[in-house]
Order: C-alpha cells, then structure tokens, then sequence
C-alpha cells in the first residue's frame, strides 16, 4: 500500500539513523500499519487541510488577502482591518473574512520561551510522594512541598523541581507512574493535605482516626497509594459533605468550563465503571453522548466533587511555591485515561508512542502511550496541547518537557508483531507547537527546560537554543567536564531513570539489576564508575558515598549553566534509583519514600554538604 500513498505528505519517514549511526529502514507492512493508523488510504494526496491557522510573531504587520473583522481572544472586536496591527497582542484571536470564506484562527506568539536574564540559580529534584514529613499520611504531599520548598529558599536554594502531579484515574489500583496519567491537565488528590482542606477541623475525632491511620503508613518505604486514598477519600468525603460552597469554587467552576466538567464526569464514571473507558459500556465511550449527560446529571454531587478536589488542588499548589516550582510535562497518557477518553477522535489509538532499538535498550522501548494523529491536532487548532502546557505552567516558574524530541517526531509503533524494532517516525508540526510553547511560556513566566536526552538530531538542539529552550545535561552521560557544559542548560547528575551515586558506587544499581532478571551492562556500569570517580576527585575505590557525592556535586557547581540541581536521593546517600526502566512489577517504580521524613531531612549532614558544594560552587 505504501506505493500507493505519499508517505513524506503524511510526515512518515521511511527510515531513520538509529543511536549507532546506522540507517533503519522499517519493513513496509510497518509503514502501512502506520499509514493507516493516521487515517491514510491508497490514493490520498496527503491528509485534508483542516480549517485555516495561521501563525504569526508579535510585531508582525503582513497584510491580508482581503479585508476581515479581527476578534481578539478576549473578545474585542478591532473591526474591519486589511493588515495586522503593530501592537496586536500575543494571543489566540480571529480573523473573519468579509466575503463570507471561513474564519482564521490567528496565533500571535512572541516565538520565545520566557529566560530571565543572566539565570544562575541552584535547587534540588525531588519525588514528591517520597518526600514525607511526620505529618504526612503515607505519601509527601503539597504541604511537604511548601515545607521543603521554604527550608530549601532558607539554604539558598533557588528552585524546587519535582515529578509530574499529573492525575491517575480514581478507581482501584492507583497508577503509581507520574508518567502514565489518566489526565495531564488535572491533579492528583494524592497530593491533598487533608488538615488544609476547608471544613477538615469539623471531623474531630474521625479526622485524627483517619490521620492517624495515614502517618502509620510512614513506617515503610514502600507507599501504598491504594491504602492511602481510601483513607484520603473517606476524608475528603466527609469535608465535602459539609461544604456549603465558596465564591472562589463558583469563579474554578466557571473558568475551567468543559474541560474540568469532562474530568470530573469521567471520575464520576470511573468510580462505577473502573478507570479504563474502553471497558464502559459503548453509550459511555464518547463525552458527548446523551448517557454520559444523563449519568452526570443522576451523580451531580458526584461530578461537583471531583471538580472540588481540582480547586483544592489548584490552591494547595499555589501555596507551596515559596521558590519557583519546576514542573514535569510527561510525553503523554494512559489510552484508557480521561484525556484520551476526550481527545480520542484526535489520537491513533491503534499506535503507541515508544523509542526504537539503541545501545541501552536493544530491545527498544514500548511506552504504551497513544500518539496524536499531526494534522488531526492541528485541524483542531491544538486545543488539546494549548490546554496542557497551560495547565502545566500554572503556579510553576518554570516546566520540563520530558522527551521535547517529541515535538519534532516521535516514534510510533504499530499493533504489528515485531514490537518497538517494527516502528518508525512520525513528523510533527514542531514550529507551531514551539510558537505555542513560547505563548504559554511568556504568559505565565515560566521558563523551560527541555529534556533532551538520548537520540537527538542536531537540529532539533538548534531550534530549542533559538526558542530559550534549556537543554537537559547529566554527568551520567556528557563526555565533557562540568566546566565546559552550555550555559543555556539544566545540569544535574543522574534522573529518575537513572542510578543514583550511591547505587552506581556501590554496585547496588548494577546487583539490583541482576536480581530482577535483567541484565545489566557491567561494561557500562563500570564506565559511569569512572566517570564518576574522575569528576568527583577520589581516586581510592574505598571512598565513602558521602565523599563521592559531595565531590559530584561540588564538580557540577562548576557548571556554567543557568541551573543546577541535586537530588535528595543523592544527598541521603539513597541506593535504589526511583524507576527502573523496563519494568513493571519486578521493582517498585515510584513508590520507594526516601528513608528519612523532612524533619530529619533538613539536619543530615550529607544533605547540608551537597548545599554547600552547590551554593559555593553558584
């Protein structure tokens, strides 16, 4: 079929340059299955041209093809013009043609990302949910958040980054990956610090009986996320039991519209139904059917309740910032999620989004996530990303984008056998969604970092320095010292993904590996060791991990880039990383709590030393 069909129109690439510097060409039954999967059939030119957008930088004067009506996105109607005007502001405005043609959706973008001038700042990377204070109830939460974040502003530190707070859905289990979401418009109520929530002091006893259950679960590392929203949910019930409304509800309600109705209607089904949509019964599917009316209507208290949780959120997460918050954007959601189950006429849900075959993964990578179909998205103006990088950004100061590669291309895999090595590229509008990026950016202040790790074309590098993108560099991988890394960067040591110093010294990461059946490349293992070694400055094996990582991290304050961090799990001397990538159940990815609660936290020495060497260092 793909003799048939122009696949470069359709921004299919029919082969690659894999890590190694070697040219894949995929089997053409992975084209088809690709081809068709974006809706492509034998005789198509290339895919329907969708209703006009038009993208412009700010300043910009190009004339029209005729005269029009310009509405700006607030409303105001400029009346008849034949030209932009100078000062028309960034934004999503209207063009409405004066000869009846179809209207324009014009987007003003100042075409770079907010940068403050001369950024040098220092912070620390932490797990949320594993960040826990005596007070917590099992899981570190916005009250942690806004603790820590003020002990850190107290030592200097100028930035907190932190997991995606993206939301799973509510049913039993609790997805425990911050980067498979049910939502990445929403919040989880994970997050929720109960006694902050209006009307919790009314519960008495049945709040400290509930509390109480929850700090019990501090006393083990492993969180136990189903056990900690029961009691969070018994909870938080009884409060909104009790709520008698707040203007500041009416104003959420009203600002968030349909979006947040179609979450909380989702949660409300989820509770009866489960969390995946494709199981609901097929009146349930779609948003937009009559049943789903209906449902919410007969479970209103229901759907105001979880739209509830969303303000909660949105105040408890605005009250944590006393440093900038940097949050995490995932690369997308669970097929079976809320933003699917409201996108999915936009989305390829017969494809799953993963990374090919390379020197880490021979295998590939098959991250189970549904792509969105390119023109699609675009015949939709981007509502759907224009949602999400602004639900990103608020109350944050700056936002990681995990995998930014992927809005040049990313690679799709079909449900063909063969697995991750029978995928192949799918190019994506990448300028628009950078003009999109920069708009959101700039309107919320809110810096961004791109995570630009792995297989990356050069010109994808280049585009993201020119938009005030930071690129991401870790001492795990950069051949060069610290001293020589870019200053339009986010440097650090290790990731999430990654080991952290004290496993890789030990040779805890690299035993951890074999104990679970995988099988670990001692040769690069031994090759971070050096590395690490050498910039840590020991020379002798014996070295203890608390010198190691203060000679790390010491090194990396060196680094002329606008923003270094640490993690606590380095700082504490932490053994296991907090994802093991390829696995599900062999390891508990996401759910180890670091083994000292926040009081403890802010007086250990090896958490104090690593704030000298960066302070010193910055």
């Amino acid at each position: 079929m793909t003799a048939e069909i122009d696949l470069a129109a359709w921004g299919i690439d029919t082969g690659y340059w894999d890590a190694g510097g070697r040219w894949q060409r995929p089997d053409p039954s992975s084209l088809d299955a690709v081809a068709a999967a974006m809706g492509a059939r034998p005789g198509d030119g290339g895919p329907p041209a969708g209703p006009p957008l038009w993208f412009v930088g700010t300043g910009s004067q190009d004339r029209l093809l005729g005269p029009c009506d310009l509405v700006l996105e607030d409303g105001t109607d400029l009346g008849t013009v034949t030209a932009l005007p100078p000062d028309l502001p960034a934004g999503y405005h209207d063009l409405h043609p004066l000869d009846g043609g179809p209207s324009t959706r014009l987007v003003v973008s100042p075409r770079r990302c907010h940068l403050p001038t001369d950024l040098r700042i220092w912070g620390w990377a932490v797990q949320l949910y594993a960040a826990r204070s005596s007070a917590s109830w099992g899981i570190g939460d916005l009250a942690d958040l806004e603790r820590l974040s003020r002990w850190a502003a107290d030592h200097g530190a100028g930035v907190i980054t932190i997991n995606p707070l993206h939301a799973a859905g509510p049913a039993a289990p609790q997805q425990p990956s911050p980067y498979y979401p049910s939502s990445r418009r929403w919040r989880s109520p994970l997050y929720l610090r109960v006694e902050d929530v209006p009307g919790a002091a009314g519960l008495g006893d049945e709040l400290e009986r509930l509390a109480a259950a929850g700090r019990d679960l501090n006393q083990h590392r492993r969180i136990d996320r189903d056990r900690v929203w029961q009691l969070k949910a018994e909870a938080l019930d009884r409060c909104f039991a009790a709520f008698g409304g707040d203007p500041g509800f009416d104003a959420y309600l009203a600002a968030e519209g349909t979006a947040l109705w179609e979450w909380a209607t989702f949660c409300a089904i989820a509770e009866v139904h489960g969390n995946g949509w494709p199981g609901w019964s097929p009146a349930l599917r779609r948003p937009d059917t009559a049943e789903v009316a209906h449902f919410a209507t007969e479970h209103a208290h229901r759907v105001r309740f979880h739209a509830w949780l969303q303000w909660l959120l949105d105040g408890q997460l605005a009250a944590a910032g006393r440093l900038p918050l940097v949050q995490d954007l995932a690369v997308g959601f669970d097929p079976g999620g809320a933003d699917a189950w409201a996108w999915q006429d936009l989305l390829a849900l017969d494809a799953r989004v993963g990374a090919p075959p390379d020197e880490f993964n021979a295998a590939g990578q098959d991250w189970g996530l549904p792509p969105f179909v390119p023109w699609r998205l675009r015949a939709a103006a981007y509502e759907p990303f224009v949602q999400t990088i602004r639900a990103a950004v608020r109350h944050a100061g700056g936002l990681r984008v995990d995998h930014v590669m992927g809005l040049f291309r990313q690679f799709w895999i079909t449900t063909l056998d063969g697995g991750p090595a029978a995928g192949t590229y799918v190019r994506y509008p990448a300028s628009e969604m950078l003009d999109i990026l920069a708009l959101e950016s700039q309107r919320a202040g809110a810096f961004v970092v791109g995570e630009d790790l792995g297989t990356v074309e050069d010109s994808v590098r280049d585009e993201l320095a020119r938009r005030n993108v930071l690129s991401y560099r870790l001492l795990w991988f950069e051949p060069e010292p610290p001293e020589r890394y870019p200053s339009q960067a986010l440097a650090a040591v290790t990731t999430h993904d990654l080991p952290t110093v004290g496993g890789l010294w030990t040779g805890a990461d690299l035993e951890a590996q074999r104990s679970i059946g995988m099988s670990p490349s001692e040769a690069g293992e031994a090759d971070l060791r050096r590395r690490l070694a050498a910039a840590a400055g020991v020379a002798d094996r014996e070295a203890s991990v608390a010198e190691v990582v203060e000679g790390a991290y010491r090194a990396l304050a060196r680094a002329p880039s606008a923003i270094v961090v640490a993690t606590l799990d380095d700082a504490l001397g932490v053994e296991e990383r907090p994802n093991m990538p390829g696995t599900v159940d062999e390891w508990p990815n996401w759910s180890l709590a670091l083994p000292a609660p926040l009081e403890e936290i802010e007086a250990h020495p090896g958490v104090a030393a690593v704030a000298r060497s960066l302070a010193t260092g910055r």
